[in-house]
């Protein structure tokens, strides 16, 4: 029997695909083996894409691909391929926007339907074993498809052109220039952000309601620099609104990936990593900027999440926690006031029910409610107690699946998140943990130069990395080199940022990024996508770090940096203009580059390097050390033989401070603060 004539996903570096390593489906994984045999069988590929928490792919390998029936019809006609789109983002971009492209929307489980060459000429998400709402049934589907392209295979062929020759229209890059990246831009790009604002219920647009982590962090940035209230009130309406709500886990810490509702109520509760890292970044920043206890209270506990529910042996960071709990979504999480009662005796289990809002109808399913906390408790000693109770009580039941695949982008930015929260909230721990994951993954993602996607168990995977892997990486490493001197960091980013400089760029379109290297595999199309959507996208995330490295590198790498910079952020002014709320991170970006950046060099023993690093605004560049002990102090002397801070922006730069007032009117920092 030919080998392949069996599930082969069994061992493979994806929790995703090693769950379905048992369905009676003769899965593949992706690559020129499955195409070759596709081609020897002249058959199709059905290609079905997904990710360990979604909710809907679990559905569908329930009622579809754990079907005996089904599956021979699947291994009869097709050769069938299995993705993980977190492990293949460069898959699950080319597919998806042909689904959106023929279907109008996307989603997952994405379903494909190609040549043997690759080309989609069939797409979709989610089919029910049976006939539902207009939809046609999987198996319908399956044999429909199989008919067309035995007995139509012209009409195959010419749709899957067709749409080859359109996917491949649509990647090009935003056109170049455009309005000039100025205070003017900006200004309109916050106003029509806060023009979207559902102002009572906080957030933007309506359900479902993902968190806007890199908005918020944009907008922060913006009123840093313009005092607006109206910007700080539109932040702090949202950020309040998310962390009081129940897509934030009041007892465990940490976001769910987006609220079903417009109040923020009920989550999905699937918990990603990198949202939570998003998440941490912005709300310690707040917190570094206003002082607020709510905002000082969700980066503490978000980052005890990290660090206990997400965090592998190896110091790096699981991808997710399941949606689903013993395939019922909430378990884990959700109380019945006769639950807290049970808990926690009458008294306190009353008290508890009216504090996280569990009622006796429920917010939930089945009467059960999701604990929210949208008044600060009235005794903060009973709320430990309470809290301590019922987080020990939860640890009992079945919990969700944990996603152990380590992916390079994600742990990036969870490096620079705790490394800015450790800064911005003094907890060297947090520090040492990114340092840790940070050193783990150069010795096990960074093979003969260049960056892995994802490892597992210690493994790395043979997937090469994308764009937002070298990038989001590259700034972790800038974070920590600022925090903690260590040359070592500095010259890993400069390692990752020449490669990226070199083999994702597009020469044709300076400032354009393709999101797959020139020596990655060739897809149908090669993607680039400028836009950012749950996470910052690799253009805008390259940007950021090519605009802080400028700052701290020598001045051949510098200059090259530089421009590279400013060329991505030529091609930010479209979406800035007319999509600013799918350009937030561009937006956080746009604003350090507006000033600057402001670069702070401290030079010397004492307080100034803390206080430089309390007062600059987010996007500043902030070493301290001794005289020329790099290049951002080079040739930037002791006053008077005591510490001193110079502060540049760009090119141009202040007389050297040496007190903390002086510090704070240079910088000219917008803070609900006292210095």
């Amino acid at each position: 029997m030919d080998p392949r004539m069996r599930n082969n996903l069994g061992g493979s570096s994806s929790p995703y695909l090693r769950q379905h390593a048992d369905n009676p489906v003769h899965w593949q994984q992706w690559g020129e083996e499955a195409m070759e045999w596709a081609r020897e069988r002249d058959v199709p590929i059905l290609l079905s894409i997904g990710y360990s928490a979604c909710h809907w792919c679990h559905v569908m390998a329930h009622e579809s691909f754990e079907n005996d029936e089904i599956a021979a019809i699947m291994n009869e006609n097709f050769v069938c391929v299995k993705v993980d789109r977190e492990e293949r983002p460069d898959i699950d971009a080319v597919y998806m926007n042909a689904t959106v492209a023929m279907t109008g929307q996307g989603g997952w489980p994405m379903t494909c339907f190609l040549t043997p060459d690759g080309s989609p000429f069939y797409c979709g998400t989610y089919y029910p074993p049976a006939p539902r709402g207009g939809m046609p049934s999987f198996t319908q589907l399956l044999e429909a498809i199989a008919d067309t392209f035995t007995n139509r295979r012209d009409e195959v062929d010419n749709a899957a052109q067709s749409i080859v020759t359109e996917l491949q229209r649509a990647s090009g890059g935003i056109p170049y220039g455009g309005a000039p990246v100025d205070a003017e831009l900006l200004d309109a790009a916050g106003r029509s952000i806060l023009g979207d604002e559902d102002i009572p219920r906080g957030g933007f647009g309506g359900a479902p309601k993902f968190p806007p982590s890199a908005l918020l962090e944009g907008l922060l940035r913006q009123f840093e620099r313009t005092g607006s209230g109206e910007i700080l009130g539109g932040i702090e309406r949202t950020a309040e609104a998310m962390a009081r709500g129940g897509i934030y886990d009041q007892l465990g810490g940490g976001f769910s990936r987006y609220s079903v509702d417009a109040e923020w109520v009920v989550p999905h509760f699937e918990k990603m990593l990198y949202d939570n890292a998003l998440l941490l970044r912005f709300y310690a920043h707040w917190a570094r900027r206003t002082g607020s206890d709510l905002a000082t209270r969700v980066t503490e506990e978000t980052a005890r999440f990290l660090l206990s529910d997400l965090l592998t042996e190896n110091g790096c960071f699981a991808s997710a926690l399941d949606a689903d709990t013993d395939g019922i979504e909430g378990l884990t999480y959700v109380w019945t006031p006769a639950q807290l009662v049970e808990v926690l005796g009458a008294e306190d289990g009353q008290w508890a029910a009216d504090l996280f809002r569990v009622t006796d109808t429920g917010t939930f399913e089945e009467g059960a409610s999701v604990l929210q906390l949208l008044r600060d408790p009235d005794d903060w000693s009973r709320w430990q107690r309470v809290s301590d109770a019922l987080r020990a009580v939860r640890a009992g039941r079945p919990q969700p699946g944990r996603d152990d695949k380590v992916v390079t982008a994600w742990n990036g930015l969870t490096v620079t998140a705790l490394t800015e929260a450790g800064l911005a909230l003094d907890r060297p721990d947090w520090i040492a943990a990114a340092a840790e994951c940070a050193g783990t993954l150069l010795d096990l993602h960074l093979v003969d130069g260049h960056l892995r996607r994802a490892s597992l168990g210690g493994a790395v995977g043979a997937p090469t990395g994308v764009l937002e892997d070298y990038a989001m990486l590259a700034t972790g490493l800038l974070a920590l080199y600022q925090a903690t001197g260590l040359a070592r960091w500095l010259d890993a980013a400069q390692q990752l940022l020449d490669v990226t400089v070199d083999h994702f760029a597009d020469p044709a379109e300076p400032g354009s990024w393709f999101d797959t290297a020139d020596f990655a595999e060739s897809l149908v199309t090669r993607p680039r996508d400028p836009l950012d959507g749950a996470t910052p996208s690799g253009a805008s995330s390259v940007a950021e770090a090519l605009l802080t490295a400028a700052a701290l590198t020598d001045a051949e790498r510098s200059s090259r940096y530089a421009q590279a910079a400013a060329d991505a952020l030529a091609r930010a002014t479209l979406p800035l203009e007319r999509a600013p709320r799918s350009a937030g991170h561009w937006l956080a970006v746009a604003e350090a580059s507006l000033r600057g950046p402001i670069q702070v060099a401290v030079v010397g023993e004492g307080s100034l390097l803390a206080d430089a690093r309390r007062l600059a605004p987010g996007g500043a560049v902030v070493v301290g050390g001794a005289p020329d002990s790099s290049p951002l102090l080079a040739d930037r002397p002791l006053v008077d033989g005591g510490e001193a801070a110079y502060i540049c922006r760009g090119f141009v730069c202040d007389r050297p401070v040496t007190t903390v007032v002086e510090l704070a009117s240079q910088l000219n920092t917008t803070s609900h603060t006292a210095m």
